[in-house]
């Protein structure tokens, strides 16, 4: 997947957008909304409701800011495109939080080679809310800028982040129940993701750091988190697995 140089002092240029781009986010934002409510973590839809998102309106980053900070002590950084993963992880120990800034088009509602703004906001920011998941997203951020001299390790460090962050399922109250951004962003997916076709395996870390994955179609298996707290429980483990790789 294509990756973008991070440059430094990029915002978001709210007059800029047209009458498309609120169209578009309004069809997507409804029609995810029609659905997330049965499928969705509960953790999400808390999320959405802290953050104050609705159909009718892009949100702005600097009202996005001034929520999340109060909430989590978290921030925007408006990025081009995938950054580098170093830089990736730089941004998360400091708590903050890469997104484009660029909407897709009408003709694009289905299929996109790389993330835009909806897959960014929607998908990740409400979480950005919960401060259990906020704290494994910091540690995860650190880890990366410990070892980010260790390929292997950021390789690692970044199939966590694509099987939880990006598709990870959880149990809420033994239903099966979406929180990553990938899936929650994607109309297909969410449907696909919590029905009886692909595999759905009990959330371990070591072999979730240890599972490849591929990124240009839909998922075949899911890791599965029991909570938030499980997932926060992990980075003890992220660790030891990172220094006995270190060492071997």
């Amino acid at each position: 997947m294509k990756t973008y140089p991070m440059i430094a002092g990029l915002v978001q240029k709210y007059e800029n957008y047209t009458p498309e781009d609120f169209a578009v986010w309004k069809i997507l934002f409804e029609r995810q909304m029609t659905i997330l409510p049965s499928m969705a973590s509960e953790e999400y839809l808390e999320g959405i409701q802290r953050i104050g998102f609705t159909g009718d309106t892009i949100p702005n980053f600097q009202e996005v800011n001034a929520r999340l900070l109060q909430l989590t002590g978290w921030k925007i950084v408006v990025v081009p495109g995938i950054i580098e993963e170093p830089v990736f992880f730089q941004l998360l120990s400091q708590k903050k939080f890469p997104a484009t800034s660029w909407l897709r088009k009408m003709n694009e509602l289905d299929y996109l080679s790389e993330p835009d703004m909806f897959h960014d906001v929607f998908g990740h920011m409400p979480l950005l809310t919960n401060p259990l998941f906020c704290d494994f997203y910091h540690a995860m951020g650190m880890l990366g800028v410990t070892y980010n001299h260790k390929q292997n390790i950021i390789q690692m460090l970044g199939r966590m982040y694509w099987f939880t962050v990006e598709f990870g399922l959880i149990k809420n109250n033994e239903a099966l129940k979406i929180f990553g951004a990938g899936i929650l962003s994607s109309h297909s997916e969410t449907k696909f993701s919590v029905s009886d076709e692909p595999k759905h395996i009990a959330f371990n870390t070591e072999q979730v750091m240890h599972t490849p994955y591929e990124n240009d179609h839909i998922q075949d298996t899911y890791f599965v988190i029991d909570s938030f707290q499980q997932l926060y429980n992990s980075i003890e483990e992220m660790k030891r697995i990172c220094k006995i790789e270190l060492d071997a």
